[in-house]
């Protein structure tokens, strides 16, 4: 019934998707097995896409060729660029997505993309010989081959959704939960644990009075996320802010007795960065309001996302309080808010391919690896999807560094440092933020994707124009000498120091209150020379210029490190011999074992002292 295939992706959520995509763009035959084929690439909590650091996630996967950027930017009805008033290292875009035309859109891609087939079922175990995965076995009883397989399963790993003191089986809400595949992979050697995540109650916007909230529009000006021309929305719809209060406090307050996570029932760890409102009040109790983003779900619906409002306590409790919200006084409830408990394997038990060490050909890509967030997900996917086509290929592996993506950030501090909690992205987490910024992705991954086969001619040829227009515009601002008389009544107006003589436009742009367009505006001459080129190619040339010397002491501090990274340890060597290192260290080193000592830094617990012991063990 089956032909064997190169790849099997487990699960049809954000990471599946982009796994099968990118294994089957590269060539590879792909099987996508799903347990229900109406929710293929469904946005399972809220309608959004990026933010902080994920922004920046969307627009390096589309610049390694993956489709979420496109896929968001056809489904966006609202969009911001995060953090404008701080350095373009900081900036992130956010889109707001038609929930339904998210999931449509994706799975058009998916259909039109050849080399992907796709079936419904449950699967409930692998096919293992000789340690090696080599296909699935489906709850029907199929055994499909395949020379590699991607386990995306999400929330559905023995799911348990928990409303105050109901709780039942499911992998989301009116969806049965995946069975069989921890209990294997534990049989086989796997360490696995539970997490938890929440989702806040849906309500019917018609039931809200809107005045009584701030308004949040989009920005006048759409990037998006996709390096390629894609189609923009003409109007957006504006999303709004609301607070909650003492009065809606006290009330959650008297359902705690009935919270699966107070009274105990939950024993899954939640995300810190994105507390239920129950925990947020017990955790912040000096705070007598907290914030709420109040989201449409899309262009044709009434429903409406109350984010910052997760909650798992009983349905009434919500119902009351969220009707003391202000503008919520009427409001009509869809579902409520509820938690879920999953399964999830420690990523210290995976290689830097996504493969795990214990079982060849057996990729691991999502919340199965302990991450939170479709961004975390997806490029995770990317990456699995990648690399089990280059497996099932016999071809090297595709790894990212930190100082190439957050890509690789995201994937070493899991496989480095593991996780206790639901792992998401900060640019905090970056050393090289002013390197990977979001502006920039194009420029840094698509060479690379390219030679892989994954990026089109298209976008390659899109990014050496990029480059050769960038390096046009600089050259020019360094040649280009600015009168006092054209340019001094500008400065004037910003409060800057004019100038007595001649300067070039470059020394100019790199005071801190001045920006490329305004300059161009203000000096006709230098707005003439500068026509024909997009304000895409304009703004990058404008921040390479004003942060070159940040950039260049990034690049320096790379290439310090990079000495750690370039030497590589042993598969074979044995910690357990160093009789110097601690006890911790040896047991650390010897359970994630560090491709390089430049990993073996960063794993947790240890010291600098441990790195130099390294050293001099493998001069010997």
């Amino acid at each position: 019934m089956f032909p064997e295939y190169d790849v099997i992706v487990v699960g049809a959520g954000h990471a599946g998707c982009e796994a099968a995509a990118a294994a089957a763009n590269l060539g590879s035959k792909v099987l996508l097995v799903t347990m229900n084929m109406q929710t293929i690439a469904q946005m399972s909590c809220n309608p959004a896409m990026g933010g902080i650091a994920k922004g920046q996630i969307v627009r390096e996967i589309d610049a390694m060729g993956g489709y979420s950027g496109i896929v968001t930017d056809l489904s966006m009805i609202q969009f911001r660029m995060l953090n404008r008033s701080k350095g373009p290292a900081m900036w992130s875009p956010r889109s707001q997505s038609d929930r339904m035309l998210f999931a449509a859109k994706w799975r058009e891609m998916l259909e039109s993309t050849p080399n992907i087939d796709f079936y419904q079922d449950m699967v409930k175990g692998l096919l293992i010989k000789d340690k090696r995965a080599c296909g699935v076995i489906t709850g029907l009883g199929h055994e499909i081959k395949s020379k590699s397989v991607v386990l995306t399963n999400g929330t559905f790993l023995n799911g348990i959704i928990h409303i105050g003191e109901k709780n039942f089986g499911g992998g989301r809400v009116a969806e049965k939960a995946a069975t069989g595949i921890t209990e294997q992979l534990v049989s086989l050697g796997f360490e696995s644990d539970r997490l938890k995540t929440g989702t806040p109650p849906r309500i019917d916007g018609r039931s809200l009075n809107y005045s009584k909230m701030e308004e949040q529009p989009g920005d006048e000006e759409i990037t998006g996320f996709s390096y390629m021309d894609t189609e923009k929305p003409k109007k957006q719809r504006s999303c709004w802010i609301t607070y909650t209060s003492q009065k809606v406090h006290e009330i959650l307050k008297t359902g705690f007795d009935r919270s699966p996570m107070f009274a105990g029932r939950i024993d899954g760890i939640g995300p810190r960065y994105c507390p239920s409102i129950e925990d947020k009040i017990n955790r912040f109790a000096e705070r007598d309001r907290h914030q709420l983003f109040i989201e449409p779900e899309g262009w044709n619906t009434v429903e409406i996302y109350v984010n910052g409002f997760s909650t798992s306590l009983p349905e009434d409790v919500q119902y009351e309080a969220i009707r003391n919200v202000a503008g919520f006084e009427n409001a009509r409830m869809f579902r409520p808010g509820y938690a879920i408990e999953y399964d999830f394997f420690p990523p210290t038990q995976l290689s830097y391919s996504l493969e795990t060490k214990l079982i060849d050909n057996l990729f691991f890509a999502g919340q199965i690896n302990g991450t939170t967030g479709y961004e975390e997900a997806a490029c995770q996917g990317l990456m699995a999807g990648i690399n089990a086509h280059q497996k099932s290929k016999n071809l090297n592996p595709v790894i990212l560094k930190r100082s190439e993506a957050y890509i690789g950030v995201l994937i070493d501090d899991l496989i480095s440092k593991g996780t206790e909690e639901p792992y998401r992205m900060f640019t905090s987490r970056a050393e090289f933020r002013t390197l990977l910024r979001q502006d920039n992705a194009d420029l840094r991954l698509t060479e690379l994707s390219y030679k892989l086969g994954l990026a089109t001619q298209e976008r390659m040829n899109k990014v050496e124009e990029k480059k050769k227009s960038v390096e046009k515009i600089k050259s020019i601002l360094k040649e280009y000498q600015i009168e006092p008389g054209s340019i001094n009544e500008f400065l004037a107006q910003i409060n800057s120091a004019t100038i007595s003589e001649r300067q070039k436009a470059e020394r100019i742009l790199l005071r801190p209150d001045v920006e490329l367009e305004d300059l161009m505006k203000a000096v006709a001459p230098l707005n003439d020379l500068l026509q024909g080129f997009t304000k895409e190619q304009i703004e990058q040339a404008s921040i390479q210029v004003k942060y070159d010397v940040y950039i260049a002491k990034e690049k320096e501090l790379v290439n310090r490190m990079s000495q750690l990274e370039d030497l590589r340890i042993p598969d074979s060597f044995d910690y357990k011999k160093i009789v110097a290192l601690g006890n911790e260290a040896r047991e650390k080193l010897n359970r994630i074992k560090p491709r390089t000592l430049g990993q073996a830094s960063r794993i947790s617990g240890i010291n600098p002292s441990d790195v130099q012991i390294l050293m001099v063990y493998m001069g010997r």
